[in-house]
């Protein structure tokens, strides 16, 4: 199946790390955001490596997998990559509050250094799906 199912975006709105894979690269742990039409956000630099291998090849896969403890699921998204220029400070807002703790004055610090920097969306846009559930 090649798209991303209502079970899929349950495992993929979690606050899970995504590990990123992108040509020639190995598998980075990554904040992500799963939309409502399949499509998996990221935020970076838009001089991070990640970003020059997407220019190179504009393909990427991410695989989330349920946390030690639980039944064994993962979810695999896999396609090609846009590079957006705007939304990257919203979305790195979001994700901060869903994977840190903002009241916590260290990583309120830390997200404001990186609303200080400049960021670029990255978006794969579903062509193939892969999960396994046991």
């Amino acid at each position: 199946m090649n798209a991303v199912t209502p079970e899929d975006l349950e495992l993929l709105r979690r606050p899970l790390h995504g590990f990123l894979t992108v040509s020639t690269g190995e598998p980075r742990p990554v904040w992500f955001e799963a939309a409502g039409d399949g499509t998996i956000q990221l935020f970076t630099e838009p001089d991070a490596l990640k970003v020059r291998r997407v220019r190179r090849d504009p393909r990427a896969s991410i695989v989330v997998a349920a946390p030690v403890g639980e039944r064994e699921r993962w979810v695999s998204v896999a396609g090609r990559v846009s590079l957006e220029p705007d939304g990257a400070h919203e979305l790195a807002s979001r994700l901060a509050s869903r994977y840190w703790d903002l009241d916590d004055p260290a990583r309120a610090a830390d997200l404001e250094a990186i609303l200080k920097t400049d960021q670029v969306r990255l978006v794969i846009h579903p062509e193939t799906v892969r999960r396994y559930a046991y």
